[in-house]
């Protein structure tokens, strides 16, 4: 029997973010979307979702999403079958970049969550064209139905996760790292820097997505999930 595909959001998401790949792939396997908000700890995400996972399955997480996806990892590898990391990062949060994620905080606090989220992630990390502001819109709804208290508690959890580095050095699974070339939350750049922390990773540039290219390029995105699931395992 096939692995159940497990998706982890991202930050002020939920199950629509991955919507049209559930769509696409649930008559394939077992799918599921887990929530990424259960603690303010990525420590704490990832011990909730173990308890309510199944015993083995396909990891696939975006962003946030996808720091909860490397902490199972490194807590229980022989439960992950294969992992997929979509416009993510490896690395702890520098002071820089927790000063500037507490401006959204102190914003979503303040009644301003749009502001927040935008702040997060701004239109402009999303691929040019006539789709941008459609996309942004369904992150908006995302957002509003997550409401102010788990973006805070997510946005905490962003700024206190471990570094993951050695966890992606250990990875013998088929993995892959899935990048939007228009992302400019977590760059190109730094993601095939993480692709090559991890032995045998495919490492896939999608030209017409950013941060989102689940929803902006969803036929794209599942067709590399497809091949991700297709990749036989080493061991």
């Amino acid at each position: 029997m096939l692995e159940p595909l497990v998706f982890l959001p991202d930050i002020a998401t939920d199950v629509r973010l991955f919507l049209p790949q559930i769509t696409a792939m649930t008559h394939e396997r077992p799918v599921m979307a887990a929530p990424v908000g259960q603690g303010d700890r990525v420590d704490d995400i990832a011990s909730a979702l173990m308890q309510s996972l199944p015993a083995k399955f396909a990891l696939c997480g975006q962003g946030l999403g996808g720091m909860v996806a490397m902490e199972v990892m490194r807590r229980a590898p022989e439960r992950v079958m294969r992992i997929a990391l979509i416009n993510t990062s490896p690395l702890q949060e520098t002071p820089q970049d927790a000063a500037e994620r507490e401006v959204h905080v102190m914003a979503a606090r303040a009644g301003r969550l749009e502001d927040a989220v935008t702040g997060e992630i701004p239109i402009s990390s999303l691929a040019p064209g006539q789709h941008r502001q459609d996309v942004m819109n369904k992150l908006m709804a995302m957002a509003r139905t997550a409401g102010a208290d788990l973006f805070v508690r997510q946005s905490r959890a962003m700024q206190r996760r471990r570094d993951q580095q050695s966890t992606l050095r250990r990875v013998r699974q088929p993995a892959v790292v899935i990048c939007g070339e228009h992302d400019t939350v977590f760059p190109m750049r730094r993601q095939e820097t993480m692709a090559s922390l991890i032995p045998d990773a495919k490492f896939v540039v999608m030209p017409d997505a950013g941060h989102m290219p689940s929803l902006e390029a969803p036929s794209a995105l599942t067709k590399h999930l497809r091949d991700w699931l297709a990749m036989p395992q080493a061991w």
